[in-house]
C-alpha cells in the first residue's frame, strides 16, 4: 500500500507516520494478496486540542473510509482502524451472502481471506420499504422539507436538471448534496 499522510495544524512526525502505517498494514491480513491501493490519511488538530483522523482507501470494488475525532491522536488512529476492519468484515459478509444465494462460486475470485462471520444476518436486512413520488424542487426547498420531516437526508428530483438528488445533514451541522449521474 502507498501511504499519503497529510497534517493540518500538526507536523507529521516519523513516529506518527510509522504508527499509522503499522496500524493500517494490519488490514492486509483480510486480503488474499496485498492490495495495491493508495491510503490517504488526513490528520487534523483543532484549537480545543481535539484530533481528527480521516483515512480513505479507494480500491477496485470498494472504498474504505472512516474518520474519528478524539483528544488523543494515537487513540483516534486505533479507533479508526477498528472501524475499517468492521467495514471489511461487513463487505465480505455481504459478498459471501450474495454468492451463497446464487449457489455459484465458480466465477468468483475472492479478494478477502477467510474471516469469521461477525455480522448477524439481521444487521443487513431491509426492515421497511417506502415508495413516494419525487417532486421537482430546488435544493433549498429539499432542505426545508428534510428539516420539517426531521430526517437526516431527503431524496428529490432537481427541478433544473430533472435528475434524482439527495440532500443530507453533515456531522458539522451543514448540508451536503449528492447528484446522481
Amino acid at each position: 500500500m502507498n501511504y499519503n499522510i497529510r497534517g493540518e495544524n500538526i507536523e507529521v512526525t516519523p513516529a506518527i507516520r510509522e504508527y499509522v502505517e503499522k496500524k493500517v498494514a494490519k488490514l492486509d491480513r483480510y486480503f488474499t494478496e496485498s492490495p495495491n491501493a493508495n491510503v490517504n490519511v488526513n490528520l487534523k488538530v483543532y484549537q480545543d486540542k481535539k484530533s481528527k483522523v480521516e483515512i480513505t482507501i479507494p480500491m477496485k470494488d470498494l472504498v474504505l473510509r472512516a474518520e474519528e475525532l478524539h483528544e488523543d491522536m494515537y487513540a483516534a488512529i486505533d479507533l479508526i482502524t477498528d472501524k475499517l476492519e468492521r467495514q471489511i468484515r461487513k463487505h465480505k459478509t455481504k459478498v459471501n451472502r450474495k454468492f451463497r444465494e446464487k449457489d455459484s462460486l465458480k466465477d468468483f475470485a475472492p479478494i478477502f481471506t477467510e474471516v469469521e462471520q461477525v455480522e448477524d444476518e439481521e444487521d443487513l436486512e431491509v426492515v421497511r420499504t417506502k415508495s413516494f413520488d419525487l417532486k421537482p424542487m430546488d435544493s433549498e426547498e429539499a432542505i426545508l422539507q428534510m428539516n420539517m420531516l426531521g430526517h437526516s437526508f431527503y431524496v428529490f428530483t432537481n427541478a433544473e436538471t430533472n435528475q434524482t438528488n439527495v440532500v443530507y445533514k453533515r456531522n458539522d451541522g451543514r448540508y451536503g448534496l449528492i447528484e446522481a449521474q
